[in-house]
């Protein structure tokens, strides 16, 4: 069978379809947290195996092993490990001991971005005449891999720039974008951005977004992912024409995390292609509105000015691509 809608409901709910499972072991390109810690709740009374299986070549980035160090604290039934030798591959088994009892193999990774975005990857089942090599290819992974609490695990530099640097992209070689909370006369809008949620439209207390503007697609273009089936007929699509939204994981400098949604459009394509024109939260926009007013010092029912900002030190959020739909975003001051 194959597997290109709702992977994550797949996955985090096999083991109830898989009873005599006792243990499930993952091996995946690239992790999510949040994933991660779906299932150790979904899965509390069963043992939990995860490989990050990229390690070996690219390392980790230092905000995304401390959420994982995080989730390998609170979750007694999880072990993760760092695959010391590369390891693109995409696996699911739910075992007995020693025995697969049922196994996915595909192209989404373990993270928000490969479960939760419909059509863009797909799981398929692996024959039962698949399962020796199989767990014969998996148990070697296994042996090359560390665990994330060893003290030899190896980091890849997250690139900051200075709170008090006046360009407007300090960073642009190092793939980090410095995302302006200003609007195009240098003042906070009233309205939206920051103050979304104080708006007249479909709004809730404390929504907010940050824009992603058309110059951003251009400098940083591996950043933020093309929209999906925008101006493409997707007939099996419950949900409005054009209207597909990436959610994301997103990491913030003080380590709080939560799940982003990338939504809209550019009112211009780039290349032939439409881009997100905002970058929000998910399941309510307020979670990025809230958190922010709390940094900021001021309530919900503040508007948000230039000078509010200018008070906490800066104007704008860098934000860097740190994994797989994993976003590492900085407002820190110093």
């Amino acid at each position: 069978m194959l597997y290109y809608k709702d992977l994550d409901k797949t996955v985090l709910e096999m083991q109830h379809n898989t009873t005599s499972s006792n243990n499930i072991v993952i091996v995946s390109g690239y992790v999510g947290y949040q994933t991660i810690k779906m299932l150790c709740e979904q899965c509390c009374d069963v043992r939990i195996t995860v490989v990050y299986g990229m390690y070996g070549s690219e390392r980790i980035s230092l905000p995304l092993h401390q959420a994982l160090m995080e989730v390998q604290r609170q979750y007694s039934n999880i072990t993760i490990l760092y695959s010391t030798i590369p390891v693109h591959s995409k696996i699911y088994m739910w075992n007995y001991d020693a025995k697969i009892e049922k196994a996915l193999v595909g192209s989404a990774n373990f993270s928000i971005s490969g479960m939760m975005n419909d059509y863009k990857e797909v799981l398929s089942d692996v024959e039962l005449d698949t399962y020796d090599i199989l767990k014969e290819y998996c148990d070697y992974v296994l042996s090359k891999a560390i665990s994330c609490n060893n003290v030899e695990v190896k980091f890849k530099k997250v690139f900051k720039a200075s709170g008090h640097s006046k360009l407007v992209q300090p960073l642009l070689a190092k793939n980090v974008c410095r995302a302006t909370l200003l609007d195009r006369n240098g003042q906070v809008s009233k309205k939206s951005g920051l103050n979304w949620g104080l708006s007249k439209g479909h709004v809730s207390e404390g929504d907010a977004y940050i824009r992603i503007t058309s110059n951003y697609i251009k400098l940083f273009p591996s950043l933020f992912p093309p929209k999906k089936y925008v101006g493409v007929d997707n007939p099996l699509s419950k949900g409005k024409k054009n209207r597909e939204n990436d959610e994301v994981e997103l990491i913030w400098d003080d380590g709080e995390k939560m799940i982003g949604l990338l939504e809209g459009q550019q009112t211009k394509t780039v290349n032939g292609l439409v881009y997100p024109k905002q970058l929000s939260t998910s399941p309510s926009k307020s979670i990025l509105g809230k958190y922010l007013r709390k940094r900021l010092g001021v309530d919900l029912n503040h508007t948000i000015t230039k000078s509010d900002l200018l008070r906490y030190g800066r104007t704008s959020i860098d934000i860097s691509l740190i994994g797989e739909g994993i976003y590492y975003l900085d407002f820190s001051v110093k």
